[in-house]
């Protein structure tokens, strides 16, 4: 049966967190700025990234390495990074593609948490455990077996990184004072990894005034995770701005419904009146 990319979207925001396959939401996300191009290929080079790294592990541990984390990553970073060359875009790192999952394939270059998916997706389609970590700024991986956990950058070659490594990372992307915390360490789900990846989008299209995609895709956010309240803020304000009033309005009433924080029930509140001023 021919992928169906909006299907494939709908049933996301019904699936339990560990049913969700990141590397097939990434393309059927990606799909929307990409009307009637064929997605098999993409799934086909998926898969050969998972059968070529199953063969590389295999190699390693016929030659004599002991089935480690060590070894799981090396083989994972063989045929990701070495053999298919995929690496960070520093040059244009702001580029929308780059977010993109389609073109990071056909470029074989992306942002962090694009390139992740990669290796996330790829290691857990062999069993093993590959995680994404709650750390802002640069998306990282970490990746866990027989005790042992390497976290690794996939932007850079699938680089181990360790604490020092980890702080600088921190400093460049939040600050001298940034320091880290326990909270970084912690998986993050698939659906923050997603809801991630296309908050890059979002955030480089509203600063690029493309207000319609980017309320496009917060609709897409909501249909991955329709429990996420604060979608609903991030909808009302884009409604508002692409002259849509009544379905602001009602993002923001369901918005302010479910806030917990009085502040910022007031702030949305302030803007739902100025928009129903408009409708009266």
């Amino acid at each position: 049966m021919e992928f169906d990319p909006d299907s494939t979207l709908r049933l996301l925001g019904t699936q339990k967190d560990s049913q969700i396959d990141l590397f097939t939401a990434g393309i059927a996300l990606a799909a929307a700025e990409h009307p009637g191009i064929s997605l098999e290929k993409y799934f086909s080079h998926f898969k050969k990234i998972v059968a070529d790294t199953s063969e590389r592990h295999a190699a390693l541990i016929a030659e004599g390495a002991q089935d480690t984390a060590q070894t799981q990553l090396a083989a994972l970073k063989h045929i990701i990074a070495d053999q298919e060359g995929y690496i960070g875009d520093e040059e244009n790192y702001d580029d929308l593609q780059n977010a993109d999952l389609i073109r990071v394939v056909d470029r074989r270059t992306g942002m962090p948490i694009a390139l992740a998916i990669l290796y996330i997706q790829a290691g857990r389609a062999l069993g093993w455990t590959v995680d994404g970590l709650n750390m802002p700024g640069h998306f990282v991986c970490r990746l866990e077996s027989g005790g042992q956990r390497l976290i690794f950058d996939a932007f850079d070659r699938a680089k181990i990184l360790n604490a020092p490594d980890l702080r600088a990372l921190l400093k460049k992307t939040q600050g001298d004072f940034a320091e880290l915390s326990a909270d970084y360490y912690e998986a993050a789900s698939n659906r923050d990894i997603l809801i991630r990846l296309q908050n890059n989008i979002k955030l480089r299209l509203i600063e690029n005034e493309e207000y319609e995609k980017a309320a496009g895709v917060v609709e897409a956010m909501r249909m991955i995770d329709p429990d996420e309240f604060r979608l609903l803020l991030d909808a009302g304000v884009l409604y508002a701005r692409v002259g849509r009033p009544k379905a602001a309005v009602r993002c923001l009433e369901d918005y302010i419904d479910q806030a917990r924080n009085p502040k910022d029930r007031q702030e949305a509140a302030l803007l739902l009146q100025q928009l129903k001023d408009t409708l009266d």
